[in-house]
């Protein structure tokens, strides 16, 4: 039996993304937010879907939009400030469970607070399935298994292709504003470990050449030890802008004993609500270099990241909804559904691996 899709935050701009990709294959989800005349209008614009009114405010409302076999997909945030009464919801009913963020310590928490009540009630909880972090944590998967058993370390970094900076999503931009000022999280020495955001900086092969990238936090370090036990080293790396990745250990230092003034003078960079529009989004694409142990290479292009993010989403609660999880609990993308099912299913959204030159 098929499970419903809930889209919570369905009239932001992320939920749009998620929804269309979601009509296109042909599903007629559920729709829910805070607004019913937002919610009203969306709906009829697509057929005249099922609505439901909730809000984060009110977890009751949120308790009541999914139960087990459904999935519910959360697109509202911050997620560590608003985030956490949906993914208790869904851990709570026994439904499946996906979320658009990029806040690494969000995920951290709902790991801790909710892994073993979803494994009891068999909800598949995955958190950060998009762009953030997905990419990575396929490539890095890969590189491992080909580096072998005795896989020892990971290094993995984020690239854009195109006008990227003139396309960022005001969720995005505020990420990243807030992450100057917050310490990245490293697996070292087969422990979660801190380190300061940009304080490290290291090269990847991109298309021939060699770009900068700066340390950053991503979900790769909190599941990929577990996927491969024999790592002792997992570290994350942005090399979405060449020019600051190089200057980023100065900035982070000056982030690390002023970050309350870095945070008020970083605030414009936010910007309107929104996100680019569909031909922005086509005129970027996504690069991820995962290195094993120094040896081995595994590179992935793919689409926009934020049209990335949509179709991720869609895909991952088909997926659950008619298949279900290959391991419930607050899990990553290869225990949710495998590494050879991830891989083919990112293929056909386009993230595709590329022939090492």
């Amino acid at each position: 039996m098929t499970g419903r899709i809930v889209v919570f935050g369905a009239t932001g701009y992320t939920g749009g993304l998620v929804l269309e990709s979601l009509v296109r294959r042909g599903v007629r989800p559920v729709l829910a937010g805070r607004s019913r005349s937002a919610l009203d209008s969306l709906a009829a614009n697509h057929g005249g879907l099922e609505t439901a009114v909730a809000d984060v405010g009110d977890p009751a409302s949120l308790r009541s939009l999914a139960g087990p076999g459904d999935v519910l997909i959360a697109t509202v945030g911050p997620f560590d400030r608003i985030g956490h009464a949906a993914a208790r919801a869904a851990a709570d009913s026994g439904a499946h469970y996906l979320d658009s963020t990029g806040e690494v310590g969000f995920v951290r928490t709902v790991r801790e607070r909710h892994h073993e009540r979803a494994v009891e009630t068999g909800a598949a909880m995955v958190p950060a399935f998009g762009y953030d972090y997905v990419p990575g944590i396929l490539a890095g998967a890969l590189a491992a298994r080909e580096a072998g058993d005795a896989v020892r370390s990971l290094e993995i970094g984020y690239f854009a292709t195109g006008p990227f900076a003139r396309g960022l999503s005001q969720g995005t931009r505020a990420t990243m504003r807030d992450g100057l000022t917050l310490p990245s999280l490293r697996w070292r020495g087969r422990r979660l470990i801190e380190e300061r955001t940009g304080s490290r900086v290291r090269s990847f092969p991109v298309r021939g050449r060699s770009k900068p990238a700066f340390l950053v936090s991503g979900t790769e370090v909190l599941f990929l030890p577990g996927n491969f036990p024999s790592l002792d080293e997992v570290t994350v790396y942005n090399g979405w802008f060449p020019a600051l990745s190089r200057a980023m250990p100065v900035v982070s230092a000056l982030a690390a004993v002023a970050g309350p003034v870095v945070h008020a003078l970083s605030g414009p960079m936010v910007g309107p609500p929104g996100g680019p529009d569909a031909a922005a989004r086509a005129k970027t694409g996504a690069e991820v270099v995962a290195v094993a142990d120094s040896r081995v290479e595994v590179r992935l292009a793919g689409p926009n990241a934020y049209t990335l993010t949509g179709d991720l989403l869609a895909w991952a609660a088909i997926r659950l909804s008619t298949d279900g999880p290959a391991t419930p609990g607050v899990v990553g993308p290869v225990d949710a559904f495998g590494l050879d099912a991830l891989r083919d299913g990112c293929a056909e959204l386009g993230l595709v691996q590329q022939k090492n030159p």
